[in-house]
């Protein structure tokens, strides 16, 4: 995908609360626990890999990400702490993680069986975690014989190192501890069945870390609270309260491309679902769906000079249209997202629109849009 470069349209990130967040992050952790900084996703649409040196300067001991690639990316970033994959990848993949020094989660025997000879064909030792699913569905041992069998699989087996045990809590950011103190007791029973020693057995993450849960971890994987957003955002719900102020890194900017009246009767957009009831102003602004700017968009109002205008007719491929209170020049600077937590068109507000979570709202807009570094 190209970028965008000479389009007037941006995402801004202020590097200076990346370093806010990472510094508190860092600060927030408990004795001996070590910071491991979520980069997964362009590090949440953010920009990876120019935002994990900064975290890496403000103290992180480690990353995770998704899959392998991303760990290959932050290398090539000249990144040299630990990385660990949380995502599961093809066993023909292990060679690969070995050679660059990035950990890879395991689920079952079979994974490991499959990967053993070809690290062994090219001389290399694995670095794994233990992946347990203590109730979010998803990857990970569950039954007590399986998780036995896989440490006796890998007893005195010099493949793999064993560098982790992990799971990842599904309401660590609910109010409601009753599923999470189950997914405690599941994890430690797991825990309980270890005949190997993992150097670091971790389950934290922003939410349990932000929202001080009772629970042991040596590593705590902090991710969105890192670009200043808070884990609770569920649609219509009240935000938890963090440990300490967030402060969010990403705004959306743009620019007015075209501005035009229309009398009453016309239409705006595909399908004409706007149609004038009276003359007006209209303005057109170069970024769309394509652009991760989706269609449910509609009607929702972004920040125009200093003027709240609402988004009118379908949103386009490529372009979309606002309804200007008065004529207004074109270059006119248009704020679709803006960083102030409080502001009618701030992250939360626009997942809010969209009937979902800021996490998906900053991932979807992607790579045609240059991103700007501000505050370095």
């Amino acid at each position: 995908m190209i970028t965008a470069v000479n389009r007037p349209a941006a995402l801004h990130i202020n590097v200076a609360a990346i370093r806010e967040n990472t510094e508190q992050a860092k600060a927030h952790l408990k004795p001996g626990q070590k910071l491991f900084c979520v980069v997964k996703a362009n590090a949440y649409g953010h920009g990876a890999a120019k935002l994990a040196p900064v975290m890496e300067e403000e103290g992180a001991d480690g990353f995770c990400v998704a899959m392998l690639d991303e760990g290959l990316e932050l290398r090539r970033a000249q990144i040299v702490k630990p990385i660990i994959v949380l995502g599961l990848q093809p066993a023909e993949q292990a060679p690969l993680a070995a050679a660059n020094d990035i950990s890879l989660p395991v689920s079952s025997i079979d994974w490991l069986k499959a990967a053993e000879p070809l690290l062994r064909q090219e001389g290399l030792q694995l670095k794994i975690h233990l992946a347990i699913d203590s109730g979010m569905g998803r990857i990970g041992f569950s039954e007590e014989g399986d998780f036995k069998a896989v440490n006796a699989y890998l007893k005195d087996n010099d493949a793999f190192f064993v560098e982790g045990m992990f799971t990842h809590f599904a309401s660590a950011d609910s109010s409601d501890s009753h599923y999470f103190d189950y997914q405690v007791s599941r994890f430690k029973k797991m825990e309980s069945l270890l005949t190997v020693k993992p150097k670091w057995i971790h389950v934290d993450n922003t939410a349990v870390s932000l929202f001080d849960k009772d629970v042991d971890s040596d590593i705590v994987r902090f991710g969105i609270g890192l670009y200043g957003l808070n884990p609770s955002s569920a649609p219509g719900a009240e935000d938890l309260t963090p440990a300490f102020k967030l402060t969010p890194a990403m705004s959306f900017t743009s620019e007015l491309t075209y501005v035009k009246q229309i009398h009453k009767g016309y239409g705006v957009g595909y399908g004409s679902t706007y149609v004038a009831d009276s003359d007006e102003w209209i303005g057109t602004v170069p970024v769309g769906y394509a652009d991760g700017w989706i269609r449910k968009f509609q009607g929702f109002q972004v920040k125009v000079g200093d003027v709240y205008c609402p988004i009118v007719g379908r949103v386009c491929m490529d372009q979309f249209m606002v309804k200007l209170p008065k004529e207004m020049p074109i270059g006119s600077p248009v704020e679709l997202i803006s960083d102030n937590p409080d502001a009618p068109n701030s992250l939360r507000k626009a997942a809010d629109w969209l009937d979902t979570i800021h996490y998906e709202v900053a991932c979807q807009l992607n790579d045609r849009l240059k991103r700007v570094y501000d505050n370095e």
